[in-house]
Protein backbone atom coordinates (compact mmCIF):
# COMPACT_ATOMS: atom_id res chain seq x y z
CA UNK A 1 0.00 0.00 0.00
CA UNK A 2 1.75 3.26 -1.46
CA UNK A 3 0.83 5.36 1.82
CA UNK A 4 -0.77 3.03 4.18
CA UNK A 5 2.55 1.32 3.88
CA UNK A 6 4.37 4.61 4.42
CA UNK A 7 1.53 6.41 6.10
CA UNK A 8 -1.05 4.66 7.61
CA UNK A 9 0.06 2.43 10.48
CA UNK A 10 -2.48 -0.38 11.87
CA UNK A 11 -2.42 -1.68 15.12
CA UNK A 12 -0.82 -4.67 16.45
CA UNK A 13 -1.51 -8.73 16.53
CA UNK A 14 -2.61 -10.59 19.51
CA UNK A 15 -2.18 -14.55 19.81
CA UNK A 16 -3.16 -16.69 22.85
CA UNK A 17 -3.27 -20.28 23.45
CA UNK A 18 -5.21 -22.48 26.62
CA UNK A 19 -3.34 -26.31 26.54
CA UNK A 20 -4.70 -29.15 28.41
CA UNK A 21 -0.49 -30.41 28.37
CA UNK A 22 1.63 -28.66 30.13
CA UNK A 23 4.04 -27.96 27.43
CA UNK A 24 6.38 -25.59 25.34
CA UNK A 25 3.32 -22.93 24.86
CA UNK A 26 5.40 -20.22 24.22
CA UNK A 27 6.62 -22.06 20.91
CA UNK A 28 2.89 -22.13 19.95
CA UNK A 29 2.56 -18.11 20.63
CA UNK A 30 6.07 -17.64 18.76
CA UNK A 31 4.58 -19.62 15.30
CA UNK A 32 1.42 -17.31 16.30
CA UNK A 33 3.19 -14.08 16.52
CA UNK A 34 5.71 -14.51 12.99
CA UNK A 35 2.38 -15.51 10.95
CA UNK A 36 1.02 -11.77 12.65
CA UNK A 37 4.49 -9.91 11.94
CA UNK A 38 2.65 -8.05 8.91
CA UNK A 39 0.34 -6.53 11.67
CA UNK A 40 3.26 -4.69 13.58
CA UNK A 41 7.14 -4.75 13.69
CA UNK A 42 7.95 -2.59 16.80
CA UNK A 43 7.98 -5.41 19.28
CA UNK A 44 7.40 -8.43 20.73
CA UNK A 45 6.23 -10.24 24.06
CA UNK A 46 5.28 -13.31 25.19
CA UNK A 47 3.76 -14.29 28.88
CA UNK A 48 3.68 -17.87 30.03
CA UNK A 49 1.78 -18.69 33.51
CA UNK A 50 2.52 -21.87 35.01
CA UNK A 51 2.40 -23.69 38.37
CA UNK A 52 0.51 -20.55 39.85
CA UNK A 53 3.36 -17.95 38.30
CA UNK A 54 3.35 -15.77 35.19
CA UNK A 55 7.10 -14.68 33.46
CA UNK A 56 7.28 -12.83 30.48
CA UNK A 57 9.83 -12.15 27.95
CA UNK A 58 9.74 -8.84 25.72
CA UNK A 59 12.08 -6.64 23.06
CA UNK A 60 11.92 -4.40 20.22
CA UNK A 61 11.89 -5.09 16.72
CA UNK A 62 10.78 -8.47 14.60
CA UNK A 63 9.58 -11.54 16.85
CA UNK A 64 12.36 -13.67 14.94
CA UNK A 65 15.05 -11.31 16.83
CA UNK A 66 13.44 -10.52 19.56
CA UNK A 67 13.18 -14.00 21.11
CA UNK A 68 16.56 -14.96 19.52
CA UNK A 69 19.97 -16.11 21.09
CA UNK A 70 18.07 -18.95 23.04
CA UNK A 71 15.06 -16.21 24.39
CA UNK A 72 12.39 -18.66 23.90
CA UNK A 73 13.87 -21.44 24.74
CA UNK A 74 14.28 -19.82 28.24
CA UNK A 75 10.88 -19.53 28.84
CA UNK A 76 8.81 -22.00 30.81
CA UNK A 77 6.43 -24.58 29.69
CA UNK A 78 2.81 -24.04 30.79
CA UNK A 79 -0.37 -24.50 30.08
CA UNK A 80 -1.59 -20.73 29.15
CA UNK A 81 0.52 -17.94 27.06
CA UNK A 82 -0.08 -15.17 25.07
CA UNK A 83 1.90 -12.75 22.77
CA UNK A 84 1.89 -9.45 20.85
CA UNK A 85 3.28 -7.55 18.12
CA UNK A 86 3.08 -3.71 18.15
CA UNK A 87 2.60 -1.10 15.67
CA UNK A 88 2.59 1.94 18.54
CA UNK A 89 -0.77 4.04 17.74
CA UNK A 90 -0.90 5.31 21.59
CA UNK A 91 2.34 5.45 23.35
CA UNK A 92 6.26 5.58 22.04
CA UNK A 93 7.94 3.10 20.30
CA UNK A 94 10.09 1.50 23.37
CA UNK A 95 10.50 -1.18 25.49
CA UNK A 96 8.72 -0.08 28.52
CA UNK A 97 5.40 0.07 26.18
CA UNK A 98 6.15 -2.89 24.88
CA UNK A 99 3.38 -6.16 25.11
CA UNK A 100 2.14 -8.34 27.07
CA UNK A 101 1.13 -5.75 29.97
CA UNK A 102 2.23 -8.47 32.94
CA UNK A 103 1.29 -7.60 36.80
CA UNK A 104 -0.22 -8.87 39.67
CA UNK A 105 -3.31 -7.76 41.26
CA UNK A 106 -6.52 -8.33 43.47
CA UNK A 107 -7.25 -11.44 40.66
CA UNK A 108 -3.67 -12.88 41.23
CA UNK A 109 -0.78 -12.48 38.20
CA UNK A 110 -2.42 -11.24 34.79
CA UNK A 111 -1.55 -10.63 31.61
CA UNK A 112 -3.19 -8.29 29.13
CA UNK A 113 -2.43 -8.03 25.21
CA UNK A 114 -4.43 -5.54 23.05
CA UNK A 115 -4.95 -4.78 19.62
CA UNK A 116 -6.74 -1.22 18.78
CA UNK A 117 -7.18 2.05 20.17
CA UNK A 118 -8.72 3.34 22.98
CA UNK A 119 -10.50 7.09 22.20
CA UNK A 120 -11.25 8.07 26.08
CA UNK A 121 -7.29 6.88 27.47
CA UNK A 122 -6.59 9.99 29.40
CA UNK A 123 -10.11 10.13 30.53
CA UNK A 124 -9.85 6.89 32.13
CA UNK A 125 -6.29 7.15 33.10
CA UNK A 126 -7.11 10.49 35.32
CA UNK A 127 -9.99 8.77 36.88
CA UNK A 128 -7.63 5.95 38.00
CA UNK A 129 -4.51 8.35 38.74
CA UNK A 130 -7.35 9.79 41.42
CA UNK A 131 -7.71 6.78 43.04
CA UNK A 132 -4.08 6.15 43.63
CA UNK A 133 -3.42 4.00 40.78
CA UNK A 134 0.47 4.03 39.71
CA UNK A 135 1.51 3.52 35.85
CA UNK A 136 4.58 1.96 34.10
CA UNK A 137 3.88 2.82 30.43
CA UNK A 138 2.37 5.30 28.45
CA UNK A 139 -0.04 2.73 26.55
CA UNK A 140 -3.53 2.10 26.64
CA UNK A 141 -3.17 -1.11 26.85
CA UNK A 142 -2.13 -0.58 30.37
CA UNK A 143 -5.04 1.39 31.34
CA UNK A 144 -6.97 -1.41 30.26
CA UNK A 145 -5.35 -3.82 32.48
CA UNK A 146 -5.58 -1.25 35.73
CA UNK A 147 -8.75 -0.95 34.86
CA UNK A 148 -9.98 -4.32 35.21
CA UNK A 149 -8.19 -4.93 38.14
CA UNK A 150 -9.35 -1.72 39.72
CA UNK A 151 -13.13 -2.91 39.09
CA UNK A 152 -12.94 -6.58 39.76
CA UNK A 153 -13.46 -7.92 43.05
CA UNK A 154 -11.39 -11.03 42.59
CA UNK A 155 -13.40 -12.48 39.39
CA UNK A 156 -11.37 -11.37 36.55
CA UNK A 157 -14.51 -11.75 33.98
CA UNK A 158 -16.50 -9.51 36.42
CA UNK A 159 -13.54 -7.17 36.10
CA UNK A 160 -13.50 -7.19 32.38
CA UNK A 161 -17.20 -6.96 32.18
CA UNK A 162 -17.16 -3.49 34.38
CA UNK A 163 -14.39 -2.66 32.26
CA UNK A 164 -15.80 -2.58 28.86
CA UNK A 165 -18.19 -0.64 30.26
CA UNK A 166 -15.82 2.14 30.15
CA UNK A 167 -13.81 1.71 27.49
CA UNK A 168 -14.15 3.56 24.34
CA UNK A 169 -12.71 2.81 20.95
CA UNK A 170 -11.74 -0.71 18.97
CA UNK A 171 -10.01 -3.30 21.03
CA UNK A 172 -9.54 -7.11 20.64
CA UNK A 173 -7.91 -8.24 23.71
CA UNK A 174 -6.23 -11.73 25.05
CA UNK A 175 -6.17 -11.46 28.47
CA UNK A 176 -4.60 -14.21 30.67
CA UNK A 177 -4.70 -15.16 34.55
CA UNK A 178 -2.58 -18.84 35.79
CA UNK A 179 -5.69 -20.61 34.86
CA UNK A 180 -7.83 -19.27 31.80
CA UNK A 181 -7.41 -17.50 28.72
CA UNK A 182 -9.92 -14.65 27.94
CA UNK A 183 -10.92 -13.26 24.54
CA UNK A 184 -12.57 -9.91 24.32
CA UNK A 185 -13.46 -7.64 21.34
CA UNK A 186 -15.25 -4.37 21.68
CA UNK A 187 -19.03 -3.92 20.90
CA UNK A 188 -18.53 -2.89 17.40
CA UNK A 189 -15.75 -5.88 16.51
CA UNK A 190 -13.85 -3.14 15.12
CA UNK A 191 -10.65 -5.25 15.09
CA UNK A 192 -10.76 -9.01 14.33
CA UNK A 193 -10.10 -11.77 16.93
CA UNK A 194 -11.02 -15.53 16.12
CA UNK A 195 -10.97 -18.94 17.92
CA UNK A 196 -9.13 -22.17 16.40
CA UNK A 197 -8.52 -25.46 18.11
CA UNK A 198 -6.18 -28.16 17.55
CA UNK A 199 -6.66 -31.80 19.37
CA UNK A 200 -5.34 -30.23 22.77
CA UNK A 201 -5.53 -26.91 22.57
CA UNK A 202 -7.67 -23.84 22.06
CA UNK A 203 -6.29 -20.75 20.23
CA UNK A 204 -7.34 -17.12 20.07
CA UNK A 205 -5.46 -15.08 17.27
CA UNK A 206 -6.18 -11.73 15.74
CA UNK A 207 -6.37 -13.69 12.14
CA UNK A 208 -6.76 -16.93 10.44
CA UNK A 209 -3.52 -17.13 8.92
CA UNK A 210 -2.10 -17.56 12.42
CA UNK A 211 -4.41 -20.19 13.57
CA UNK A 212 -3.02 -22.39 10.32
CA UNK A 213 0.20 -21.73 11.17
CA UNK A 214 0.28 -23.59 14.09
CA UNK A 215 -2.43 -26.26 12.62
CA UNK A 216 -5.34 -25.17 14.58
CA UNK A 217 -8.71 -25.65 12.93
CA UNK A 218 -10.79 -22.56 12.80
CA UNK A 219 -13.66 -22.43 14.73
CA UNK A 220 -15.48 -19.39 14.71
CA UNK A 221 -14.75 -15.63 15.04
CA UNK A 222 -15.42 -14.17 18.42
CA UNK A 223 -18.82 -11.70 18.34
CA UNK A 224 -18.93 -7.88 18.76
CA UNK A 225 -19.41 -7.43 22.63
CA UNK A 226 -18.28 -10.75 23.54
CA UNK A 227 -16.12 -11.94 26.36
CA UNK A 228 -14.86 -15.49 25.93
CA UNK A 229 -13.32 -17.61 28.72
CA UNK A 230 -11.17 -20.46 28.21
CA UNK A 231 -10.10 -22.90 30.82
CA UNK A 232 -10.27 -26.34 32.09
CA UNK A 233 -13.82 -26.81 31.75
CA UNK A 234 -14.13 -26.13 28.10
CA UNK A 235 -14.78 -22.71 26.10
CA UNK A 236 -17.92 -20.55 27.97
CA UNK A 237 -18.91 -16.99 27.00
CA UNK A 238 -20.97 -14.15 27.79
CA UNK A 239 -22.10 -10.65 25.95
CA UNK A 240 -21.86 -7.17 26.94
CA UNK A 241 -24.77 -5.23 27.61
CA UNK A 242 -25.97 -2.76 25.26
CA UNK A 243 -23.91 -4.20 21.87
CA UNK A 244 -24.91 -1.43 18.88
CA UNK A 245 -27.27 -3.33 16.45
CA UNK A 246 -24.97 -3.48 13.47
CA UNK A 247 -20.95 -4.32 13.80
CA UNK A 248 -18.43 -1.63 12.38
CA UNK A 249 -15.19 -3.45 11.25
CA UNK A 250 -12.67 -1.67 9.50
CA UNK A 251 -12.60 -2.36 6.25
CA UNK A 252 -9.22 -1.85 6.18
CA UNK A 253 -8.48 -5.17 7.36
CA UNK A 254 -9.97 -6.32 4.42
CA UNK A 255 -8.24 -3.68 2.11
CA UNK A 256 -4.84 -3.84 3.47
CA UNK A 257 -4.05 -4.47 6.84
CA UNK A 258 -4.73 -8.26 6.89
CA UNK A 259 -2.71 -10.80 5.48
CA UNK A 260 -4.40 -12.07 1.79
CA UNK A 261 -4.57 -15.81 2.92
CA UNK A 262 -6.69 -14.96 6.18
CA UNK A 263 -10.79 -15.55 6.48
CA UNK A 264 -12.17 -12.20 8.14
CA UNK A 265 -16.02 -12.50 9.28
CA UNK A 266 -16.66 -15.54 7.17
CA UNK A 267 -14.84 -13.91 3.83
CA UNK A 268 -11.88 -14.79 2.15
CA UNK A 269 -9.41 -11.50 1.90
CA UNK A 270 -7.67 -12.68 -0.95
CA UNK A 271 -11.24 -12.55 -2.27
CA UNK A 272 -12.29 -9.38 -1.66
CA UNK A 273 -8.65 -7.78 -3.08
CA UNK A 274 -9.09 -9.55 -6.51
CA UNK A 275 -12.53 -8.49 -6.77
CA UNK A 276 -11.28 -4.48 -5.79
CA UNK A 277 -8.58 -4.79 -8.86
CA UNK A 278 -11.40 -6.42 -11.56
CA UNK A 279 -13.79 -3.88 -10.42
CA UNK A 280 -11.15 -0.64 -11.02
CA UNK A 281 -10.48 -2.58 -14.65
CA UNK A 282 -14.62 -2.09 -15.33
CA UNK A 283 -15.06 0.88 -14.39
CA UNK A 284 -11.76 2.70 -14.65
CA UNK A 285 -10.03 1.25 -17.83
CA UNK A 286 -6.75 2.64 -19.74
CA UNK A 287 -4.79 1.30 -22.65
CA UNK A 288 -1.27 0.54 -21.06
CA UNK A 289 1.00 -2.61 -21.62
CA UNK A 290 1.54 -3.74 -18.35
CA UNK A 291 -0.33 -3.55 -15.03
CA UNK A 292 1.59 -4.30 -11.34
CA UNK A 293 1.06 -3.72 -8.10
CA UNK A 294 2.85 -2.27 -5.36
CA UNK A 295 4.46 -5.27 -3.54
CA UNK A 296 3.09 -7.24 -1.83
CA UNK A 297 -0.04 -6.41 -0.42
CA UNK A 298 -1.06 -4.85 -3.87
CA UNK A 299 -0.20 -7.69 -5.94
CA UNK A 300 -3.61 -9.50 -5.94
CA UNK A 301 -5.29 -6.99 -6.48
CA UNK A 302 -3.03 -6.15 -9.55
CA UNK A 303 -3.72 -10.00 -11.07
CA UNK A 304 -7.82 -9.25 -11.00
CA UNK A 305 -7.19 -6.33 -12.68
CA UNK A 306 -5.25 -8.00 -15.64
CA UNK A 307 -7.88 -10.80 -15.91
CA UNK A 308 -10.52 -8.48 -16.01
CA UNK A 309 -8.74 -5.90 -18.58
CA UNK A 310 -6.54 -8.96 -20.97
CA UNK A 311 -3.82 -6.40 -19.78
CA UNK A 312 -0.64 -9.06 -18.58
CA UNK A 313 0.86 -8.82 -15.03
CA UNK A 314 4.20 -7.97 -14.84
CA UNK A 315 6.59 -6.77 -12.33
CA UNK A 316 7.40 -3.50 -12.47
CA UNK A 317 9.00 -3.17 -9.16
CA UNK A 318 11.37 -5.08 -6.88
CA UNK A 319 10.93 -5.59 -3.44
CA UNK A 320 13.64 -6.52 -0.84
CA UNK A 321 11.57 -8.51 1.33
CA UNK A 322 14.26 -7.90 4.23
CA UNK A 323 12.59 -4.72 4.57
CA UNK A 324 9.48 -3.59 6.66
CA UNK A 325 6.22 -2.69 5.82
CA UNK A 326 7.19 1.17 5.17
CA UNK A 327 3.64 2.03 6.28
CA UNK A 328 4.33 0.39 10.14
CA UNK A 329 7.38 2.07 10.82
CA UNK A 330 6.92 4.17 13.65
CA UNK A 331 7.04 7.70 12.60
CA UNK A 332 7.82 9.79 8.56
CA UNK A 333 11.09 9.79 8.38
CA UNK A 334 12.08 6.32 9.02
CA UNK A 335 9.03 5.62 6.53
CA UNK A 336 10.19 7.56 4.12
CA UNK A 337 14.19 6.47 3.69
CA UNK A 338 13.20 3.12 4.38
CA UNK A 339 11.54 3.30 0.71
CA UNK A 340 14.97 3.56 -0.75
CA UNK A 341 15.94 -0.16 0.46
CA UNK A 342 13.01 -1.31 0.43
CA UNK A 343 11.91 -1.55 -3.47
CA UNK A 344 13.52 -0.73 -6.93
CA UNK A 345 11.96 -0.55 -10.05
CA UNK A 346 12.56 -3.48 -12.95
CA UNK A 347 13.77 -1.08 -15.90
CA UNK A 348 13.52 -3.95 -18.40
CA UNK A 349 10.11 -5.08 -17.77
CA UNK A 350 8.86 -0.97 -17.92
CA UNK A 351 11.51 0.56 -20.25
CA UNK A 352 9.15 2.42 -23.30
CA UNK A 353 5.83 0.97 -21.97
CA UNK A 354 2.70 2.43 -20.50
CA UNK A 355 2.33 0.50 -16.84
CA UNK A 356 -0.58 0.48 -14.36
CA UNK A 357 0.52 0.75 -11.35
CA UNK A 358 -1.80 -0.94 -8.59
CA UNK A 359 -2.08 0.16 -5.03
CA UNK A 360 -4.24 0.01 -2.03
CA UNK A 361 -4.55 3.35 -0.88
CA UNK A 362 -3.18 6.63 -0.47
CA UNK A 363 -2.62 8.41 2.57
CA UNK A 364 0.11 11.47 2.73
CA UNK A 365 1.05 10.60 -1.02
CA UNK A 366 5.28 10.57 -0.41
CA UNK A 367 5.21 7.42 -0.87
CA UNK A 368 3.57 6.67 -4.31
CA UNK A 369 5.34 10.27 -5.38
CA UNK A 370 8.47 8.70 -5.33
CA UNK A 371 7.10 5.38 -7.02
CA UNK A 372 5.94 7.49 -9.90
CA UNK A 373 9.44 9.09 -10.40
CA UNK A 374 11.21 5.74 -9.77
CA UNK A 375 9.11 4.34 -12.87
CA UNK A 376 9.38 7.51 -14.58
CA UNK A 377 13.39 7.34 -14.21
CA UNK A 378 13.34 3.48 -15.13
CA UNK A 379 11.94 4.89 -18.88
CA UNK A 380 8.20 4.12 -18.22
CA UNK A 381 6.30 5.97 -21.00
CA UNK A 382 3.31 6.46 -19.34
CA UNK A 383 2.00 5.89 -15.42
CA UNK A 384 -1.38 5.16 -14.45
CA UNK A 385 -2.51 4.50 -10.92
CA UNK A 386 -5.59 2.74 -9.87
CA UNK A 387 -6.60 2.58 -5.98
CA UNK A 388 -8.26 -0.41 -4.17
CA UNK A 389 -10.18 1.92 -2.09
CA UNK A 390 -11.96 5.31 -1.93
CA UNK A 391 -9.95 8.78 -1.37
CA UNK A 392 -9.11 9.09 2.22
CA UNK A 393 -10.33 12.35 3.53
CA UNK A 394 -10.77 11.80 7.64
CA UNK A 395 -8.82 10.88 10.31
CA UNK A 396 -8.87 7.26 12.24
CA UNK A 397 -8.59 7.52 16.08
CA UNK A 398 -9.54 3.19 16.42
CA UNK A 399 -6.33 2.31 15.29
CA UNK A 400 -4.59 3.33 12.23
CA UNK A 401 -2.43 6.48 13.17
CA UNK A 402 -3.72 8.69 10.82
CA UNK A 403 -4.84 11.00 13.44
CA UNK A 404 -4.54 14.57 11.68
CA UNK A 405 -6.44 16.24 8.45
CA UNK A 406 -2.81 17.51 7.86
CA UNK A 407 -1.64 14.18 7.12
CA UNK A 408 -3.94 13.70 4.57
CA UNK A 409 -3.54 14.51 0.72
CA UNK A 410 -7.06 13.88 0.28
CA UNK A 411 -8.75 16.21 2.90
CA UNK A 412 -7.37 19.36 0.63
CA UNK A 413 -6.86 17.69 -2.91
CA UNK A 414 -9.66 15.86 -5.07
CA UNK A 415 -8.78 13.15 -7.72
CA UNK A 416 -7.55 15.76 -10.39
CA UNK A 417 -5.22 17.36 -7.94
CA UNK A 418 -3.76 14.23 -6.20
CA UNK A 419 -2.94 12.94 -9.88
CA UNK A 420 -1.09 16.33 -10.12
CA UNK A 421 0.93 15.98 -7.08
CA UNK A 422 2.28 12.45 -7.83
CA UNK A 423 2.92 12.85 -10.87
CA UNK A 424 0.75 10.66 -12.47
CA UNK A 425 -0.98 10.59 -16.07
CA UNK A 426 -3.99 9.35 -14.25
CA UNK A 427 -5.15 8.54 -10.82
CA UNK A 428 -8.51 6.37 -10.24
CA UNK A 429 -10.20 5.30 -6.90
CA UNK A 430 -12.69 2.52 -6.17
CA UNK A 431 -16.13 4.48 -4.71
CA UNK A 432 -17.04 3.80 -1.30
CA UNK A 433 -20.07 1.49 -2.70
CA UNK A 434 -17.59 -0.29 -4.74
CA UNK A 435 -15.28 -0.88 -1.99
CA UNK A 436 -18.19 -2.10 0.09
CA UNK A 437 -19.19 -4.56 -2.82
CA UNK A 438 -15.77 -6.12 -2.80
CA UNK A 439 -16.59 -7.46 0.79
CA UNK A 440 -20.01 -8.45 0.07
CA UNK A 441 -19.63 -11.90 1.45
CA UNK A 442 -18.62 -10.79 5.05
CA UNK A 443 -21.03 -10.90 8.02
CA UNK A 444 -20.80 -7.87 9.13
CA UNK A 445 -21.06 -4.11 8.17
CA UNK A 446 -18.21 -1.54 8.07
CA UNK A 447 -16.77 1.49 10.08
CA UNK A 448 -16.06 3.89 6.65
CA UNK A 449 -14.96 6.98 8.82
CA UNK A 450 -12.04 7.87 7.07
CA UNK A 451 -13.85 8.08 3.54
CA UNK A 452 -16.90 9.52 4.65
CA UNK A 453 -16.46 11.05 8.17
CA UNK A 454 -19.06 8.37 10.00
CA UNK A 455 -17.48 7.30 13.31
CA UNK A 456 -19.06 4.66 15.07
CA UNK A 457 -18.29 7.18 17.95
CA UNK A 458 -18.95 10.77 17.57
CA UNK A 459 -16.05 12.83 16.27
CA UNK A 460 -16.18 14.96 19.77
CA UNK A 461 -15.52 12.17 21.80
CA UNK A 462 -12.15 11.38 19.83
CA UNK A 463 -8.67 12.07 21.60
CA UNK A 464 -6.12 12.95 19.33
CA UNK A 465 -2.15 12.42 19.16
CA UNK A 466 -0.86 8.71 19.99
CA UNK A 467 1.60 10.60 22.64
CA UNK A 468 -0.73 11.83 24.61
CA UNK A 469 0.18 10.46 27.26
CA UNK A 470 3.87 10.59 27.45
Amino acid sequence: MDDIQSEIHEECGVFGVFSQENRNVAQTVYYGLFALQHRGQESAGIAVAFADKMTYYKGMGLAADVFAHGALDELPEGDVAIGHVRYSTTGASRLLNAQPVVFTGKCGKMAVAHNGNLINTRQLRNELIAQNAVFQTTIDSEVIAVMINSLSDGDIVKGIRRACAKLKGSYALVIMTCDKLIAVRDPYGIRPLCIGATDSDIVVASETCALDAVNANFVRDVKPGEIVVIDDKGIHSELMENIPEKPRMCIFEYVYFARHDSILEGYSVYAARKEAGKLLAKNYPVEADLVSGVPDSANVAARGYAEESGIPFVEALAKNRYVGRTFIQPDQRQRESSLNVKMNALRANIRDKRVIIIDDSIVRGTTMRKIVKMLRNAGAKEVHIRICSPIIKHPCHLGIDIQTYSQLIGAYKDEEQICESLGADSVRYLTIDQLISTCRGANTEFCLGCFNGEYPYPPEEYETDKSKLE
